[in-house]
């Protein structure tokens, strides 16, 4: 699989889109200056005890509170707070290798045995803010590499379950084994295996340094709380210690301070590798020149076209995120309709796995596909899907098909989603209806010319549409109608009726007949 890294950076934010085999399947935006990411490490103070909720809230500087459930606090919360009481000024300094660590945390107890209001501690944003709601954090401090997960106040040595070879198991933890200082603990990452002895050593060496840097600002900043100890790598390079292989083909970013340091983190962790990162200085939009632009706009759409007239609709609630699979016209030319239905459904399979990633949805997603009778058919649908979601690193549970042939997947979702609402306001009906953006209409439009020229032969198609849709399809000397004809060997008229809906589309042939039934 080839894949690609671009990164456009702009004064406000920096967008990084990661291609596999040119196709767009996870897009990141981080806001300059904003901080709050995942992995950041915060001197806080606590805001606010819910025993109900047996949770507190905690002021780590963000404009609404960050929230931490009792059992967030991890199994060594004493140790962490003994260790943040020891770095206060005028007291003498503890290291975590020669301390003695505290009971730990009972799994049944309460959170105000362990926290008070006004009290300072040690915190990790596990998952940023969304919507309305603040960051939610950890006690439970890790600090990751590329191919170790440092944890500190554990002496236990764990391996990614990927890491199947015993000879390969062993050798990871001998070198963890003799590097470690007492009470450290290390989660030995998938990328380890391919990694020489030095590079892990050198890995684990380099977190300990993090950590020892963190618990020193500790003392420098007792006095600003709340206050940010330890920052998170930027998004980019974050993308890249996680999913750095043989098979990126190219990173190219197209700014040169971004592209020094992604070039200069690569070099410490895969020095091979540096000649991949490159600097881009087309004219053109970085995010167009690789042809990106279009597949992002693709996030605004409720409709997902796939291929010969089929489609999605995804739809997005504050409970669940529902996803339906629909056939479209496809079935009227097919006369096996399980074959049909089974086609249909791995390709939704195949593009819903990618959605979920694009759009980084995450809780439950409830997916209504076509029924299908025979039992391997649902079998060989779940097991597909199984191995969709398979390259997702985000955790996922997906469960087999139910009698009403629906298929649940819950999925971790710690960063905002993508595309929250890009729907505008219905001009038609003067708000109670809404619209989706023209970019994501045009392409509906292609695919149903598509559709109608190579599935069923036509020659000649007339668009029935709205003035405003119209007058976009027609714009310009070199306009979509034009492109559309030269592409599809097709004669297309445009005609314009002020009373159908703004988006609504009717294709009709020479007698006026309709193409598609509505």
């Amino acid at each position: 699989m080839n894949r690609e890294l671009i990164v456009n950076v702009t004064p406000a934010e920096i967008s990084i889109a990661l291609c596999e085999d040119k196709v767009l399947v996870e897009l990141s935006k981080e806001q300059c200056q904003t901080g709050f990411a995942v992995g950041d490490i915060y001197l806080g103070k606590v805001r606010k005890i819910m025993p109900g909720l047996n949770a507190a809230f905690v002021n780590i500087g963000h404009e609404k509170d960050a929230f931490i459930h009792y059992l967030d606090l991890g199994t060594h919360f004493p140790s962490l707070q003994k260790l943040v009481a020891s770095q206060q000024p005028g007291k003498r300094g503890m290291r975590v290798e020669t301390m003695k660590l505290e009971a730990p945390v009972e799994k049944t107890g309460k959170i105000g045995d362990y926290l008070q209001v006004g009290q300072q501690i040690m915190v990790q944003v596990a998952k940023e803010a969304i919507s309305t709601k603040g960051p939610r954090l950890t006690s439970d401090i890790s600090l990751a590499g590329r191919n170790v997960v440092l944890v500190p106040f554990s002496s236990k040595v764990f391996l990614s379950q990927k890491i199947r070879s015993a000879e390969e198991k062993r050798r990871l933890k001998r070198i963890a084994t003799e590097v470690l200082p007492k009470n450290f603990g290390v989660i030995i990452r998938t990328a380890a295996m391919e990694a020489r002895d030095e590079d892990i050593e050198h890995d684990i060496q380099t977190q300990i340094e993090r950590w020892r840097k963190t618990c020193a600002a500790i003392r420098k900043k007792a006095a600003e709380v709340p206050a940010q100890l330890m920052s998170e790598m930027n998004r980019a390079n974050t993308i890249i210690r996680d999913s750095l292989n043989g098979s990126f083909s190219q990173i190219a970013v197209d700014d040169e301070a971004m592209y020094n340091e992604i070039r200069n983190y690569i070099r410490q962790i895969d020095p091979e590798k540096e000649k991949i990162v490159k600097l881009y200085k087309g004219t053109v939009p970085i995010f167009d020149n690789f042809d990106i632009s279009k597949q992002i706009k693709s996030l605004f759409a409720k409709y997902v076209s796939l291929k010969r007239g089929a489609y999605l609709i995804i739809e997005h609630t504050e409970a669940m995120n529902v996803i339906d699979v629909n056939s479209g016209n496809r079935t009227k030319a097919e006369d096996n309709q399980e074959q049909t239905a089974l086609d249909v459904n791995l390709a939704a399979a195949k593009e819903i796995a990618r959605q979920l990633r694009l759009r980084d949805l995450g809780g439950i997603v409830i997916i209504d596909f076509i029924d299908l009778h025979k039992a391997q058919n649902k079998q060989a649908l779940y097991d597909e899907m199984v191995k969709l979601m398979a390259t997702d690193k985000a955790k996922h549970t997906v469960l087999p098909l139910t009698k009403f042939g629906l298929m649940q997947i819950t999925r971790q979702r710690v960063r905002p989603v993508a595309v929250e609402s890009v729907s505008d306001v219905c001009p038609t009906c003067n708000g109670t209806g809404k619209i989706e953006p023209t970019v994501v209409l045009d392409k509906k439009i292609e695919n149903q010319i598509s559709f109608l020229t190579e599935d069923r032969g036509h020659k000649y198609i007339k668009l029935v549409v709205s003035p405003y849709v119209a007058s976009y399809l027609k714009k310009g000397f070199w306009s979509l109608r034009r492109r559309w004809e030269w592409k599809y060997k097709v004669r297309l008229q445009i005609a314009e009726d002020q009373s159908i809906g703004i988006v609504e589309v009717h294709y009709h042939d020479r007698k006026d007949n309709d193409l598609i039934e509505r």
